[in-house]
């Protein structure tokens, strides 16, 4: 083989090849062709392999059909519904790392915390009597007991504080409705 039957053979030979292939199929996969207009254009792009190829391109309707630009919306869809943060933790990393990155500003990064913060109080928010929240027991002296048997106690008649007492309030235990932060394994950091 000598340097012209390579160079016909790589850059004429094969990419046409290659674009009277991407005719046939995707002549076969239109939907807006019905079945005689796609066995005329087979027939067209088969016999006349240059000249039909070329007639199809510049015919061809630009552009995704209707079918196409539905597939692709649902396909975008689910992919953002598959690898999109699905909890707030999760998206105040994100936004975080994007920060850091320096993708966001501060502004942006404090605008979009302060959203995600606040879509989050609005989901866990249980709606009381005439479409109020509730009070919480970390919102305020009155909110919580002051007084009888699951007080906590305080002044010179309490219990000692222990290890992991701090002397203040008590943080609202998961089971009274609270927030516990997550406990780290044995092992891993300090």
């Amino acid at each position: 083989m000598d340097f012209w039957d390579v160079f016909w053979l790589l850059l004429i030979f094969i990419p046409l090849l290659l674009i009277w292939g991407f005719a046939i199929v995707d002549i076969f996969r239109r939907d807006d062709l019905s079945g005689w207009l796609k066995a005329l254009w087979i027939v067209v792009v088969v016999l006349l392999p240059f000249l039909g190829t070329l007639i199809y391109l510049i015919f061809r309707q630009p552009g995704a059909t209707p079918q196409e630009r539905r597939a692709m919306d649902r396909a975008s869809r689910e992919f953002v519904e598959k690898y999109s943060p699905s909890d707030s933790a999760q998206q105040l990393k994100l936004l975080s790392d994007l920060h850091d990155r320096g993708k966001l500003t501060d502004t942006e990064f404090a605008e979009e915390k302060s959203r995600v913060l606040d879509a989050a109080r609005a989901q866990d928010a249980p709606v009381g009597p005439a479409g109020t929240p509730p009070t919480r027991p970390d919102q305020g002296p009155a909110a919580g007991p002051t007084s009888g048997p699951g007080a906590p106690q305080t002044g010179p008649g309490a219990p000692p504080a222990g290890p992991g007492d701090l002397g203040g309030t008590a943080a609202p235990s998961a089971s009274a409705g609270g927030v516990e932060p997550p406990r780290r394994p044995r092992g891993f950091g300090a």
